[in-house]
């Protein structure tokens, strides 16, 4: 069996990085699996370009072409909500051709790497779909903040801030609607929440969906002893650390740190200033940082796994207080290191964090109960300790590599075989 994964990049990006794992995972499982990719950062031989340098330069010219409209619109709405267009198309198909696969796997495919058009060229391949968002099914919007209008035919976006139907999520809802309705597609869903809008999509409703979890590396995201990873990242033994991370950390509004900020100002009134820090990953320090009432570090971008995972060892508690996550990999690597999880009851996050089992779901962008939330994984050690078990049970259970494999190679074998 030949698997080609189609992916913007290989190991840049939490998504990227997803894609790759499970392409190393099939390789351990006796899988021919390649990954073709716009931008390739590693050295890995099984990882291909798509593009010549030229062929590079001339789709970023294409890509910076088609974001033009994207922004007057985004502009108009005062709106920094990821939003791609699919309009000019991408020329891969001697790519693909050439490797002739059994099963074409997409992953993130936006952003100036795959027009809806390239797929057509290949309907009798079965061609399996990982999202990672919602922007498959939607007119362009990466998460739809409570917009349900994917589940007809999207216009008047309210992400574009436009009051007009035939605007340009319904122009490129349209484009969609066209490229996919004759393929020869197999949808899956990393979370319960994403796999059910897709089901209620107009663009997907009448196609196989699936649910296959997200996973991670369970050898390299472990505990540790916390006493450990404090001393190499020079952090106070003494204090109990509260973790936040993310992409973008601080500007990206769906990852909710206006809520931990109001959050830790409530807990540093009631005296938690005083025996906790936070740590935040993902952002350098800004130029006015909030005053939370407890000393925070700044760690910035961090680039690999080894450090990332040494990082949540060091903590006592990671706080995900996102509004919207397709399923939520900083809460899985969190619970993989036996560290608790404090997040909204909401989404992808709901298929992770088990409520006073292995973390707290608290109620949904309420500051107050969030507070609550970090109080109470916090306020005792023996809890504490049941909580950090469970966490790493919980990740043993459902989201290791070779349960995610698994799952992917009974997928493409009866795919294949009903071809």
């Amino acid at each position: 069996m030949k698997v080609l994964h189609l992916s913007t990049t290989d190991i840049k990006g939490g998504a990227s990085r997803g894609s790759y794992s499970l392409h190393k995972a099939l390789v351990r499982s006796g899988v021919d699996s390649l990954i073709l990719v716009a931008d390739k950062s590693s050295d890995d031989f099984t990882v291909i370009n798509a593009y010549t340098k030229s062929q590079k330069f001339f789709n970023q010219v294409k890509s910076k072409i088609e974001q033009i409209n994207v922004n007057n619109y985004l502009n108009k709405a005062s709106n920094s909500s990821l939003f791609s267009a699919p309009w000019i198309p991408r020329d891969m198909e001697n790519q693909i051709t050439k490797i002739n696969p059994d099963i074409i796997h997409l992953h993130w495919v936006c952003g100036g790497f795959l027009s809806p058009e390239t797929l057509q060229k290949f309907r009798n391949i079965p061609i399996v779909w990982t999202l990672r968002d919602m922007w498959a099914f939607t007119g362009g919007c990466h998460y739809s903040q409570a917009c349900d209008r994917f589940q007809n035919s999207c216009g008047n976006c309210p992400i574009l801030g436009s009051e007009v139907d035939n605007d340009l999520s319904k122009k490129i809802w349209t484009q969609k609607q066209r490229a996919w309705e004759s393929l020869n597609i197999t949808i899956v869903g990393i979370s319960h929440w994403l796999t059910d809008c897709a089901r209620t999509s107009s663009l997907f409703r009448n196609k196989r969906i699936e649910l296959i979890h997200n996973a991670l590396d369970e050898r390299i995201y472990k505990p540790i002893s916390q006493k450990i990873a404090r001393e190499i990242l020079n952090i106070d033994q003494d204090k109990n650390i509260i973790l936040f991370g993310a992409l973008n950390a601080l500007k990206d509004e769906r990852k909710g740190f206006m809520y931990l900020v109001q959050a830790l100002k409530k807990l540093s009134e009631q005296g938690l200033g005083e025996t906790a820090e936070l740590i935040i990953f993902g952002a350098s320090a800004p130029k006015d940082s909030p005053q939370l009432g407890m000393k925070t570090h700044y760690l910035g971008v961090l680039q690999d796994d080894v450090t990332l995972a040494l990082t949540y060892c060091a903590a006592d508690v990671m706080v995900t207080p996102s509004l919207e996550e397709a399923f939520g990999k900083t809460a899985m690597e969190s619970l993989a290191c036996g560290v608790p999880v404090v997040c909204f009851d909401t989404t992808g996050l709901k298929d992770i964090v088990d409520h006073k089992i292995n973390g707290y779901l608290a109620e949904c962008f309420s500051a107050h109960d969030l507070a609550q939330g970090i109080a109470w994984v916090l306020e005792d050690k023996v809890r504490w300790r049941s909580l950090s078990q469970r966490s790493r049970e919980k990740v043993e259970a459902e989201f290791t590599l070779k349960i995610q494999a698994d799952n992917y190679l009974s997928l493409y074998h009866r795919l294949i075989g009903e071809k």
